[in-house]
């Protein structure tokens, strides 16, 4: 399949661009980062030197002011070689998106060309512990002081915890629900904000996870985000995008796995001929090709009509359903091809398949995913 179909002349040079980088660079790469559990900060860089990290955002903060489908595009690259940059390129948006769209101006002058420059790293904080797909039931507490605001509470499965120098945190300033919820760029340094420690997870070893702590942490009156209330507005808006960013990067991780499955399966021998001239396994190939080619087609519609101004919400939803369940199928099914060989980390196919899991339940779990589609239906038809 032609990839690069329906992209404009600009789009094309880029995914080249990136998919070049990631076949000589990040790819090659990836195992190391994630056996070491290190966070690839040099990696990190470079996407912001090739203009990455910013761009589909205004030029005068050092944005890229390309499309958002153009930034989806990227994270599929940067997918199918290295999963866990992708996601940290997608979690640095949802702070970046925050602060362009809804923060003040002295905000955006102050953090986004670090941001966008890759000089900083960003990070979303909305769950808890006790709050996760019920998101609008948080408890930590950002109460007025002279300085500002006081932070008390936590936040956990942050992913960048520790590691990234901006956060957008989520925390209740008013009544219970979502009308009592603020956003906040806190940095990190700040007096009372700590961290804990690093999570232990199945996949994704290269992006770090922790608790936040906030112990009376005092945040300046400028450093709220939008108004006082409109927090769960800006987290919501948030997530739209972030589900299109892992639906763009669970195509590229199911895309990586498809293409290792096929060059294994041209390579392994059996009864004297290559294994993919087997009937069974190409039934197998044609399968898992054809759900790549429908993900990719669901998350870049749904990006060209975010680009287009329209509601968007519930396609970002099946987008992300879709293409994460699809991550999980293309993955199960490239270990299978590989046989023994494939539960074997000396072949990439075994990790695929466990960073696929998470894809499932990021940016809100795919059962909540049909829930927002499901009540959609529910409502009746479009007049």
């Amino acid at each position: 399949m032609d990839r690069d179909f329906g992209l404009t002349d600009d789009q094309r040079d880029v995914v080249a661009a990136v998919r070049t980088w990631v076949g000589e660079r990040a790819g090659p790469a990836s195992s190391g980062y994630e056996e070491k559990h290190e966070f690839p900060r040099d990696l990190f860089r470079q996407i912001g030197e090739m203009g990455l990290a910013g761009i589909p955002y205004e030029e005068r903060f050092g944005g890229g002011a390309q499309s958002f489908l153009t930034y989806l595009l990227v994270l599929e690259e940067m997918a199918t070689g290295f999963l866990s940059l992708a996601v940290t390129l997608s979690v640095h948006h949802l702070a970046s998106f925050g602060v362009h769209q809804f923060g003040s101006e002295d905000l955006k002058q102050r953090y986004l060309p670090r941001l966008f420059s890759a000089e900083w790293l960003g990070a979303y904080a909305l769950s808890e512990a006790s709050s996760g797909s019920d998101a609008a039931s948080l408890r930590t507490r950002a109460d007025r002081s002279e300085a500002g605001f006081r932070l008390t509470g936590s936040k956990r499965f942050i992913t960048h915890g520790g590691e990234a120098e901006l956060y957008l945190v989520m925390a209740r300033t008013g009544e219970e629900g979502p009308k009592g919820i603020s956003a906040f760029a806190v940095e990190r340094g700040l007096p009372g904000f700590e961290f804990g420690k690093l999570e232990d997870k199945m996949g994704w070893n290269a992006s770090p996870m922790r608790e936040l702590l906030f112990e009376g942490c005092e945040v300046p009156e400028g450093n709220l985000v939008g108004e006082e209330g409109q927090g769960f507005i800006i987290a919501l808006a948030a997530l739209d995008g972030g589900r299109l960013g892992m639906a763009a990067c669970s195509t590229g991780l199911a895309q990586g796995a498809l293409d290792a499955a096929i060059r294994f399966a041209r390579d392994r021998r059996q009864f004297g001929r290559p294994v993919i001239e087997f009937e069974g396994l190409q039934f197998m190939l044609a399968d898992m090709a054809t759900q790549v080619e429908a993900a990719r087609r669901l998350y870049r519609d749904a990006g060209r009509l975010r680009d287009a101004g329209g509601d968007y919400a519930v396609a970002a939803s099946m987008a992300k359903l879709f293409g994460s369940d699809t991550a999980m199928r293309v993955t199960t099914d490239a270990v299978q091809i590989h046989g023994g060989y494939g539960y074997m980390q000396e072949y990439p196919v075994e990790r695929y398949m466990r960073e696929a899991k998470a894809l499932q339940i990021v940016e809100g779990t795919n059962q909540v995913q049909r829930m927002v589609i499901g009540r959609r239906l529910a409502s009746g038809p479009d007049r």
